[in-house]
């Protein structure tokens, strides 16, 4: 917590960066319970409120890798104004168009903004801040995202005292507008270069550029095992999130309120283990840490529920969420520290990517199982796969052997200082073994930039 109040206290740019996400995402949290509120009531059935929430994640499903090749290709700054613009325009059209047809829609084009903002974000956040206070400001990140699924809810039952849904909904929109407009000045570093490309070349070139980066994303083993684990593990988060109602209500005997406690504390303890991260260290001990994560979210899954009282569920559910911000923003950070800037969009594009249809399989799936299992069993059953992909995420690390990257080439068994593709002074990073050289090579020259695709070279994070 130290490192980023000192972040805070020193980085001007930052400041105003995590303003402009920190209203915005209140916006987007109070946004989610008024967009179901409007959902139903424009087209009175429970598939409403699945179109809905599908359509928000169907744009980072199907197209998060091209969304991150337009980060990696252009300013990072222009893509996260354009994704605000595009989700200020989306809500506002959601508060006044008054057809489920075109609620669905705009919540479509509402998360293909989300899609391209969260890579272009997380990409651009080295050159907002000094190297040495990247973690802590990739932590925060974690950390006031969560904030609003938190908070959000809290203000909009607040909110609804005096205000009705397409009023929060409208708010939102306002909330992206405000952050475009923060974020307008602030400098971010260069940008990509991409005058070579025609406008009738663009949107080839891109699907060209988001498989080129998969690739190489691919033949990173360490990177791969990260966003595998974490894909897998979020999937059973997803699962727990559906059963948790009828778990508290039914199995636990909790009211609405105390299930909104379990939520919060489970909230709270995602912040606690984002915050957590903000010490980075080595590629190895950050590695060890995203492994901590996996571990303490799959047992606070599997004692959540073998919990047999209510007030026990309210630490197991604290060390699940603690466990999920843990790994999570040491997945991120290990994206950071290792990929290449010129991929960095992609590798975050192909990472929500996942993500997404983690969570929207495992919506269907737990919808399935609950109608032949209880929800103890089904949050049981969530535990011990988190706990089986830990064991996964270590056999998968045991005995990998190291490699450093030497003007765009990858040597093994070597030693000594030496640079890595983004040119940092304190020698390279380490990577994970694997059959990344072929694919690199093929895509990136010497100096570490691409040059099928011209991308200009960048200090970020």
């Amino acid at each position: 917590m130290r490192d980023v109040i000192r972040l805070l206290g020193a980085e001007r740019r930052a400041r105003l960066f995590y303003v402009a996400l920190t209203q915005s995402t209140l916006g987007t949290g109070a946004a989610y319970v008024a967009l179901l509120l409007i959902a139903y009531d424009r087209f009175q059935s429970p598939w409403a409120i699945s179109l809905v929430l599908l359509a928000e994640l169907v744009p980072a499903m199907v197209l998060g890798p091209v969304f991150g090749a337009a980060a990696d290709r252009w300013s990072r700054k222009r893509c996260m104004i354009a994704a605000d613009v595009v989700r200020a325009a989306a809500f506002v059209g959601i508060a006044v168009i008054d057809s489920f047809v075109a609620t669905v829609a705009l919540a479509a084009f509402a998360g293909a903004g989300t899609a391209l903002f969260a890579p272009a974000a997380l990409a651009a956040l080295p050159s907002l801040v000094t190297k040495k206070r990247l973690p802590a400001a990739t932590s925060l990140y974690g950390a006031i995202s969560d904030l609003g699924f938190t908070g959000g809810p809290a203000l909009a039952a607040l909110l609804l005292l005096f205000a009705g849904a397409e009023e929060i909904i409208l708010f939102n929109g306002v909330t992206f507008a405000i952050s475009a407009g923060i974020l307008m000045p602030l400098h971010f570093g260069a940008a990509a270069t991409s005058e070579a490309h025609g406008p009738g070349r663009l949107v080839p070139s891109l699907f060209r550029e988001a498989r080129e980066g998969l690739k190489v994303i691919a033949g990173m083993r360490s990177i791969r095992v990260v966003i595998a684990g974490s894909t897998a593990a979020l999937f059973f988060g997803g699962i727990f999130n559906v059963g948790e109602l009828l778990f508290a209500t039914d199995e636990l005997g909790a009211s609405d309120a105390g299930y909104s406690v379990l939520v919060a504390l489970f909230g709270f303890g995602f912040i606690g283990g984002s915050l957590a991260g903000s010490r980075g260290g080595s590629p190895q001990l950050l590695k060890r840490r995203f492994m901590h994560g996996v571990f303490l979210s799959g047992v606070g899954l599997l004692l959540s529920g073998m919990a047999p009282t209510f007030l026990i569920a309210l630490f197991t559910f604290t060390l699940a969420g603690f466990g999920n911000g843990l790994l999570l923003v040491h997945e991120r950070v290990l994206i950071q520290e290792t990929v290449p800037d010129a991929l960095m969009g992609r590798a975050f594009g192909v990472k929500d990517a996942l993500a997404s249809w983690a969570f929207g399989v495992a919506f269907f799936a737990a919808g399935g199982l609950l109608s032949v299992i209880d929800s103890r069993e089904l949050i049981l059953g969530a535990g011990v796969g988190g706990v089986l992909v830990w064991g996964g995420c270590v056999l998968a690390f045991r005995g990998e052997r190291p490699s450093r990257v030497v003007d765009g080439r990858f040597l093994r068994g070597r030693r000594g200082p030496v640079g890595d593709l983004r040119g940092d002074e304190q020698g390279a990073d380490m990577i994970g073994g694997g059959d990344l050289r072929p694919a690199l090579l093929d895509h990136l020259d010497e100096g570490g930039h691409n040059p099928g695709v011209e991308l200009g070279s960048r200090v970020r994070r």
